[in-house]
């Protein structure tokens, strides 16, 4: 993406967000990725493709908020697609919000067909199959429900160890990604967007202790590996009080001897693999049932519902199935275009909105 060639680069794209969380879905990127495999495929991204990430979601094309979805032919028989997304920190193998922001937006679009009220769309991604199933009405999909890859968990209240925090407790879960799940209380905040600067730096701080002191990895693919996550969260579960979270997304590489990179960006939806996982910490809490509706809502307010359908195990641990239901809207179509002589051919980051490095 940094060589200057004469062919001019030009991306469709279909526009949406997801409860809040925008999601560039990218319908013609395909033919830049390479692998037979989906895991092969998410490293290639990572080892090829990052100058792509950061054009699509750096200045000017995107800004700190934005994640991105590379449509890509199925690999499994029966699947409809696969996809790989781009997130501010890098490339990652699932995630929530842009499921149903890329099925809303490949049936809305007629790329993947309509078949009656409840249409299943089956994805392939590097942590396995992921189903989907849409509630359509008149080609407007109302809802969408990821029936996501098994969640687990890795260790309840792991002492950790954060520079101006001191010990937080922090849940490590996999929701397919790897979280540090701590309660908002215990790094002195409240859930408010008023608080998004500090809420993203003590996610961050969270984050460069995780990747210190905390060595995990999917037994089913190790390349999935270390913690990428923070959620923050209300805590324990209240009759008659709401479940919020924000998760935090870093923007940057987390160095430990400037405080600059400590930052993020908050997710503004309620983060589907964070609720996957989230899901599964309160179940070996004894806090939520298997079959029970689980309601948790965003940093703006907004609301998935998540749902755990049965048991199973990953690699000997013990596992939940979780299910995520959103909503999703298609905000506009795009084409975004990389002229030979654009002086930015990978984006730019400004220190006013942007953490160093980002």
């Amino acid at each position: 993406m940094t060589s200057r060639s004469s062919i001019r680069l030009a991306l469709d794209a279909i526009e949406v967000h997801a409860e809040g969380e925008p999601g560039r879905i990218l319908t013609s990127a395909a033919g830049l990725v390479q692998g037979e495999t989906m895991a092969e495929r998410l490293q290639y991204c990572k080892e090829n493709l990052d100058g792509l990430r950061r054009l699509m979601l750096h200045e000017p094309r995107g800004y700190p908020g934005l994640c991105s979805v590379i449509l890509l032919p199925p690999v499994n028989e029966g699947s409809d697609f696969g996809i790989v997304v781009l997130e501010q920190g890098g490339f990652t193998p699932m995630s929530g919000s842009n499921t149903i922001c890329a099925v809303t937006a490949v049936l809305e679009a007629g790329i993947v067909p309509v078949r009656g009220p409840e249409t299943t769309v089956t994805i392939d991604t590097a942590v396995g199959v992921v189903t989907a199933v849409a509630k359509v009405h008149e080609g407007k999909v109302l809802s969408v429900t990821v029936v996501n890859v098994p969640a687990f968990v890795v260790e309840l209240d792991f002492p950790l160890e954060v520079p101006e925090l001191g010990t937080v407790p922090v849940d490590v879960v996999f929701g397919g990604q790897f979280f540090a799940q701590a309660k908002v209380a215990d790094v002195g905040l409240e859930l408010h967007p008023d608080n998004g600067r500090e809420l993203a730096r003590a996610g961050a701080l969270i984050k460069m202790a995780a990747l210190e002191q905390i060595r995990v990895s999917h037994p089913d693919n190790t390349h999935i590996s270390g913690v990428n996550l923070v959620m923050l969260h209300t805590g324990d579960r209240v009759p008659g009080r709401q479940d919020r979270n924000t998760v935090v997304l870093s923007n940057g590489k987390l160095i430990p001897s400037d405080p600059s990179t400590w930052t993020g960006a908050l997710d503004r939806s309620p983060c589907g693999t964070g609720t996957s996982a989230r899901m599964a910490a309160l179940h070996a809490r004894g806090q939520l049932a298997v079959g029970e509706d689980f309601s948790h809502h965003s940093i703006i307010d907004s609301e998935f519902i998540g749902r755990l359908t049965g048991t199973t195990t990953v690699g000997g641990t013990p596992a939940v199935l979780p299910t995520i239901t959103g909503r999703a809207w298609v905000t506009g179509h795009s084409q975004w275009v990389l002229d030979p002589a654009d002086p930015f051919p990978s984006g730019y980051t400004v220190g006013d909105i942007w953490a160093p490095g980002a």
